[in-house]
C-alpha cells in the first residue's frame, strides 16, 4: 500500500448528494409558516396532483418517506405473518425492513453483476406457496425488467411493487416507472433527485389500493378523515383500521412543488455530469456503470465506479478515504441486505448466497452527482479520483 500523503485540493468539502435548493422552495416555505399550515393540508394535495400527473397515473398518495410507503403497500396488498416476499440483496435496509414489520419474511434473489438489478431468471426458482410478492428495486435510475418481472407475477399471482426511491425521471418501454407495476414507491429523502427533505409517495391504477394507503397513512382513519385538513370544514372521521402516522406535511410539500417541476432541466444536467465522468474515466482501471438500456430511460440518480483491488492497488473503502482527505465526499450504494449483521444472523444469509451482490458490495462507490454541482466541482471530482488511483 502506498504511503503517499493526500491533501485536499479544495478549500471547501464537497458533501455528497447535497440537493439543490432555489429560492422558490424557500420562499413556498416561509409561505406556509407565514399562514401557520405547516401539517397536512392544501400544499400536499397539489404535489400528489401534480405527481399524478408528471407519471401519468391514476392515484398518488403522498407519505412522510418512501419507506412508510412500502411498508403501507405491502399492508395494503394483504401480506402478512407466514407470507413471503421477493427483492433483491443490493438494496437499501428499508426495502427488506417493510417487509419483516408486516411479519412477512424476505426472500432475495441475487441481482446482475452489470446492471445491479434482481436477475429475473432467478425469480421463478424462489416461489413457493408463501410468496405473496416481488419487490423489484431500480436502483441508481436504472429499469428493472419489467416485462419478465410483471410476466412471472402474472403467472402465479404475485402483487407487484416497485421500489423507485431512485427513480423517478425513468422509463420503461415507453412507459413510465410509477405506472406498470401494482404499486410503486418514490423517495423525495434530502439526497434525491427531487427532496422534500424527507418523504414518499405511492403510486397506482388501483383505486382500492390507493384509499387504504391513504387510511393506513392516517391512523386508519376513514378517507374523509383527510378533509380535516383541507378548509371544507370539520369533518367527523371513523377509525377502520389500526392504522399509523406516515402523512405528509405542507411544508415538506413546499419543497416538492418547485422541485418536481424542474426534474426533466437537472435530468439534463445529470446526463451532462454522467457523460463528463464516463469520458475522463475511460482508461482508469475501474468499471464504469454499465451501458444504458435502449429500451429504458436511466434518472442518472447515483454515478457508481467499481474499485477492485487486484486491479487499482487500492481497496473501495481506501479509495473514499483518499477522496475524503482530499475534501471530497462520497458514498456506498449499498452494502447488500445479506451483509448486515442483523439480516445475516437472523434469516442465516451467507455472502456466497448472493455472489454478484457480495462483488457489487466490496468494490462500489457512488459520486456526487447533484445539480448543484458546478463544473468547477467536476473538475474536482475528476482530479481527486485520478489523484486516489495513482496514489
Amino acid at each position: 500500500m502506498s504511503t503517499k500523503t493526500f491533501s485536499p485540493i479544495r478549500k471547501d468539502y464537497l458533501i455528497f448528494g447535497q440537493p439543490q435548493i432555489l429560492e422558490d422552495e424557500i420562499d413556498e416555505v416561509l409561505d406556509s409558516l407565514r399562514a401557520a399550515w405547516i401539517g397536512t393540508g392544501p400544499k400536499v394535495s397539489r404535489f400528489e396532483e401534480m405527481f399524478r400527473q408528471y407519471l401519468g397515473v391514476s392515484h398518488a398518495v403522498a407519505l412522510n418517506s418512501c419507506t412508510a410507503g412500502l411498508h403501507l403497500s405491502l399492508l395494503a396488498a394483504g401480506i402478512g405473518r407466514g407470507d413471503e416476499v421477493i427483492t433483491t440483496p443490493m438494496t437499501f435496509c428499508a426495502t427488506v425492513n417493510s417487509i419483516i414489520h408486516t411479519g412477512a419474511t424476505p426472500v432475495l434473489v441475487d441481482c446482475e453483476r452489470d446492471s445491479q438489478l434482481i436477475d429475473p431468471n432467478q425469480i421463478e426458482a424462489a416461489i413457493t406457496p408463501k410468496t405473496k410478492a416481488i419487490i423489484p428495486v431500480h436502483l441508481c435510475g436504472r429499469a428493472c425488467d419489467m416485462d419478465a418481472i410483471m410476466d412471472i407475477a402474472a403467472r402465479h399471482n404475485l402483487i407487484v411493487i416497485e421500489d423507485a426511491a431512485h427513480a423517478i425521471e425513468t422509463t420503461y418501454k415507453g412507459r413510465k416507472v410509477g405506472t406498470i407495476g401494482h404499486m410503486t414507491v418514490f423517495s423525495f429523502y434530502a439526497t434525491k433527485n427531487v427532496t422534500t427533505a424527507e418523504g414518499g409517495m405511492v403510486t397506482t391504477n388501483i383505486p382500492e389500493l390507493a384509499d387504504k394507503i391513504k387510511i393506513y397513512g392516517l391512523h386508519g382513519l376513514s378517507r374523509d378523515a383527510w378533509k380535516r385538513y383541507s378548509d371544507e370544514g370539520f369533518k367527523h372521521y371513523q377509525v377502520v383500521l389500526p392504522g399509523y402516522k406516515y402523512n405528509m406535511t405542507d411544508l415538506q410539500a413546499a419543497l416538492g412543488l418547485h422541485q418536481l417541476p424542474r426534474v426533466e432541466q437537472n435530468l439534463l444536467r445529470r446526463n451532462e455530469l454522467w457523460e463528463t465522468y464516463n469520458q475522463a474515466f475511460a482508461d482508469l482501471p475501474v468499471d464504469l456503470p454499465a451501458p444504458d438500456d435502449p429500451n429504458a430511460r436511466h434518472a442518472r440518480h447515483l454515478y457508481t465506479l467499481m474499485v477492485d483491488k487486484a486491479r487499482t492497488g487500492v481497496s473501495r473503502d481506501e479509495f473514499m478515504d483518499r477522496l475524503h482527505a482530499q475534501n471530497i465526499g462520497t458514498g456506498v450504494h449499498y452494502l447488500g441486505v445479506h451483509l448486515h449483521p442483523y439480516y445475516r444472523e437472523t434469516y442465516g444469509f451467507r455472502p456466497e448466497d448472493f455472489p454478484n451482490a457480495t462483488w457489487i458490495s466490496e468494490r462500489t462507490v457512488s459520486l456526487p452527482l447533484s445539480p448543484k454541482l458546478t463544473n468547477g466541482d467536476v473538475e474536482d471530482v475528476i482530479e481527486a479520483v485520478r489523484n486516489a488511483l495513482a496514489g
